[in-house]
């Protein structure tokens, strides 16, 4: 069976000696016999139990703890637990980087579509990527009802076409009306805008809001702070809460 000294034990664990020599102090790791001389050798069995220590100290285990993990009758099975444990916090640090890594990604992109840097353009920009998620779920709403109109719409009319009965074409329609009235009211009512001015959340009259002019994220409204005039970024509407104060 390999002996090893404490110089050996050292260099096959990448530590100093004065660290092997350290934990046979502490009685942590004590060697498996001493020669005529006095030196230290440790078996296989001890290195073994060295590199396990090396691996705790790599987790940040203090010594104390890992003396009492050394010392159980079953330490594997509780460094298996460590180790399960350790792998779970790992994942959630590495999830909670991701998502700060995508915040500073999104903000990122953000400034690059601001003209004149402030601020201001970062608390707009902070204020979408809060709302993001709850703004595309409205959107996706949206999207559903207009593709289950549109089912019924056309399928109703196909249907009358064939039969030459159109009751359930009207019915269908007054399905379709219905739908587009709800579909609208809850856009209204979900959806505020931030003014590039001010930076004011508002929501506008329904009337301005229905007629004016857009694209997929912003509309040509008038600030109810300041009174600006021109396309303002769409956002959630925060519930609750009095969407025409600043943020």
């Amino acid at each position: 069976m390999s002996k090893y000294t404490t110089g050996e034990m050292a260099k096959l664990c990448d530590i100093t000696v004065r660290t092997v020599q350290y934990y046979d102090t502490r009685g942590i790791l004590v060697p498996s016999e001493l020669s005529e001389g006095g030196r230290r050798l440790y078996s296989e069995e001890d290195l073994r139990k060295l590199k396990i220590i090396c691996f705790l100290r790599e987790l940040d285990l203090p010594i104390n703890s890992i003396g009492e993990l050394m010392r159980e009758e079953d330490p594997e099975s509780v460094i298996s637990l460590i180790l399960e444990q350790q792998k779970k916090q790992l994942q959630e640090e590495l999830h909670e980087r991701e998502e700060r890594l995508g915040k500073l990604e999104a903000l990122s992109e953000g400034l690059k579509k601001v003209e004149h840097f402030s601020v201001e353009s970062i608390g707009d920009i902070a204020y979408l990527m809060k709302t993001k998620k709850q703004l595309t779920k409205v959107r996706v709403i949206m999207i559903i009802v207009g593709i289950l109109a549109d089912i019924i719409e056309v399928g109703s009319f196909i249907l009358a076409l064939q039969t030459g009965i159109w009751w359930p074409f009207i019915i269908g329609m007054a399905i379709v009306i219905a739908a587009c009235a709800w579909g609208v009211v809850y856009y209204f009512k979900k959806v505020d805008y931030i003014c590039p001015q001010c930076h004011t959340v508002f929501k506008p009259k329904f009337g301005q809001m229905m007629f004016a002019a857009h694209t997929p994220t912003t509309r040509k409204l008038t600030c109810t702070a300041c009174g600006h005039k021109g396309f303002c970024v769409e956002t959630y509407t925060t519930e609750g809460e009095d969407t025409n104060e600043s943020k």
